[in-house]
């Protein structure tokens, strides 16, 4: 067999129940990072007051636990391609489950730092996994579509983490430790793992073209006892050898370009979001609101999460995701900016309500972009090295906003941050290539597939298409 026709095969697929269960899936593991990704910043004002804890101390603990980020995400880049989408995908996910269970047990800084970079990394790995998981199972016209679904789901978990942590940490001296007991239920991910299947396309870059049929046959299968016979693929093209991915194969020039606007990409989202997220809590603290009313004011404010997860779902696959990065991020850096130049309470939640909504959109946003610009010989270790410098940035990113917090004040941590925001969006407008040509292509392709034939990775966007 010289060819699977994997790409063509998965992408001529109705959305069906096979889709849906894997959205669920993804969508659980995404709830329970996204709830712990924020476990440190809700229980840091309670530290502070237990544990005597500095601004410093917090900034030592924040950097570390990013440059956790950077080696999950290269650790689950090879994951991926060595052992399988699937299988890296529960690794990662058991992974920081079980790290966030260790740090309810912390008896100092620390132990709780420890426990903190090692839940980080996992968090980071398994972020990685999903977003390539996510862009090979799903239809290339509609995987934006639900990369946003599974956001829209999973950052649910942000607003569910600081609304429980508004309400247990003040309650007793140990109920902080609650909000990481929450975290670990991530564990749950494994109740999904029998219904999950490899990527075909995964396998198909192995060179294991059986196995891969087989998956696709079995896919194939369900789909079409639930929705009647299926349209012909489009016909392959000759497959490439198989081939392993290096870590040199990024300095290729195809692979190069992407990645470098990625890591780009990704650095300003990580130092823009974390710089929010991380801090706002201990900051409003620092600025005489209390524990309970910073933790609530947070809380408020992360309920735009999944409207703007929502609301990029709407405009993924309907407009240039390339030029819609650029609209949120510029909306993020102006709305956050207000943000940090009041303290009146309701501009506050008004203001931060924006920045979570269009920060949410942003991400669903950039999960979708980063894996087109890749064929899937690049795709896990473009994305997992863009993705890891962008999370290794913010080792500096806590260092600089103590340092800009304890010399300039408040105020300046949010022009910074706005800052960052704008240069990102600035570096996108210019080098950033276009990807809804491509998709529209391959799906033109697929439905013409009697008369037309196609490409078989007619999804990886060529370096050097700008807008």
């Amino acid at each position: 067999m010289m060819h699977s026709n994997a790409a063509n095969r998965l992408d001529r697929l109705p959305i069906s129940r096979f889709h849906k269960i894997t959205l669920v899936a993804v969508s659980l593991a995404y709830f329970f990072e996204f709830a712990d990704i924020n476990s440190f910043a809700t229980t840091v004002p309670k530290l502070i007051k237990l544990w005597g804890v500095s601004i410093n101390q917090i900034a030592y603990v924040t950097s570390a636990s990013f440059i956790g980020m950077f080696f999950g995400s290269l650790i689950a880049s090879w994951l991926a391609d060595r052992w399988g989408r699937k299988k890296a995908l529960v690794i990662t996910t058991l992974w920081f489950s079980a790290f966030s269970f260790a740090a309810v047990f912390s008896w100092d800084i620390v132990s709780l730092g420890v426990f903190r970079v090692l839940t980080s990394a996992g968090l980071s790995a398994m972020t990685v996994v999903a977003v390539i998981y996510v862009n090979e199972m799903f239809p290339a016209a509609k995987r934006g579509k639900f990369q946003a679904y599974a956001i829209v789901i999973g950052i649910c978990g942000t607003p569910a983490t600081n609304l429980i942590a508004s309400m247990v940490v003040p309650l007793a001296d140990w109920t902080w430790r609650l909000v990481y007991l929450w975290g670990a239920l991530g564990i749950l991910f494994i109740l999904f793992t029998g219904h999950l299947k490899e990527s075909p396309r995964w396998y198909e870059s192995k060179g294991e073209f059986a196995k891969a049929a087989a998956i696709l046959d079995e896919i194939e299968a369900r789909v079409t006892a639930e929705k009647g016979l299926l349209p012909e693929p489009a016909a392959p093209v000759e497959a490439p050898a198989a081939v392993k991915a290096p870590l040199k194969l990024l300095l290729q020039k195809r692979y190069l370009a992407p990645t470098a606007l990625l890591t780009v990409l990704w650095v300003t989202q990580t130092i823009g979001f974390f710089g929010y997220s991380s801090w706002a809590p201990t900051l409003l603290a620092k600025e005489g609101f209390s524990v309970e009313n910073s933790l609530f004011y947070v809380a408020l404010t992360t309920v735009g999460a999944p409207l703007g997860s929502y609301l990029a779902s709407l405009v993924t696959d309907r407009f240039e995701r390339k030029w819609c990065l650029v609209a949120f991020g510029s909306v993020i850096a102006v709305c956050g900016l207000f943000y940090g130049l009041t303290f009146n309470p309701v501009l506050i939640v008004v203001f931060g309500f924006l920045v979570n909504l269009f920060e949410r959109g942003y991400t669903a946003l950039g999960y979708a972009y980063s894996p087109e610009l890749f064929d899937t010989t690049g795709r896990s270790m473009g994305t997992g090295i863009s993705y890891g410098l962008g999370r290794l940035s913010n080792a500096a990113g806590p260092l600089i906003i103590a340092a800009l917090y304890n010399s300039s004040g408040y105020q300046s941590v949010f022009i910074f941050i706005a800052g960052t925001w704008l240069f990102g969006a600035a570096l996108l407008a210019i080098f950033g290539p276009k990807t809804r040509q491509v998709r529209l292509a391959a799906a033109q392709a697929t439905a013409a597939a009697p008369i037309d034939g196609a490409a078989a990775d007619a999804d990886a966007v060529q370096p050097g298409r700008r807008g």
